[in-house]
């Protein structure tokens, strides 16, 4: 595929075949992937191939807790896990909530899940002293990220970026022996799609990219 075309029909792909992902495609991809950008080339990611099953279940288990509140705060009509907006919706109410299928048990679905780590004591987090939730450090990362997904769909397979778990980062550590400046920036359930999508729904350029201000006129040609 042109590199254009697997930019445009790379999805989050969480629904598999049950066709096994062989080690070898896991390997090219990442072989290919780790080219990824990172600041000062420092290359602090580390990724985990868990292929066992009762490891994969652990980890839909630990996703469990965020997807209860992702679903509780969208039912109640705001922007799930923002940091900007405090939830409104009690604890009560968001362990009542059930986490739909697709969220967490892609895990149990998947052939293989990627769990992918970035050492932070080689990422230089610029944003660390500003009065907001950090974003900076996972420039570090999340090209190797996209990277692997890319090539996934580029080999006819697919996955998706699940964060959930990072909301239990302590435990995902413990169980995976992780050390503790590593910290748990994204888990990849990966298989072969039941369905390869070829139309995306994504906003136009002149929706998010302005000239010279932020408040300046919409970027078009």
């Amino acid at each position: 595929m042109e590199l254009y075309d697997v930019m445009r029909t790379t999805f989050a792909a969480r629904d598999y075949t049950g066709e096994d992902v062989p080690d070898e495609v896991v390997y090219e991809v990442l072989e290919n992937a780790r080219f990824a950008p990172t600041g000062g080339n420092r290359q602090g990611g580390h990724v985990v191939v868990v292929r066992d099953p009762e490891t994969r279940a652990a980890l839909s288990r630990l996703a469990a807790p965020a997807a209860k509140r992702y679903i509780a705060q969208i039912q109640a009509g705001e922007s799930p896990w923002n940091a900007v907006h405090p939830t409104s919706v009690s604890d009560e109410t968001i362990e009542q909530t059930r986490p739909p299928s697709m969220l967490v048990e892609t895990f149990n679905q998947a052939s293989v899940v990627l769990v992918v780590l970035v050492d932070l004591q080689v990422v230089a987090s610029m944003d660390q002293l500003l009065d907001r939730v950090g974003v900076i450090s996972g420039a570090s990362i999340y090209p190797l990220v996209w990277n692997i997904l890319l090539g996934l769909r580029q080999a006819g397979y697919g996955g998706t970026i699940t964060t959930l778990t990072s909301a239990r980062e302590p435990e995902v550590q413990a169980l995976l022996g992780v050390p503790s400046h590593f910290a748990v920036s994204a888990c990849l359930p990966i298989g072969k799609p039941v369905k390869q999508l070829t139309k995306l729904k994504r906003r136009p350029v002149v929706d998010f990219v302005t000239r010279e201000r932020f408040d300046g006129p919409g970027f078009e040609v």
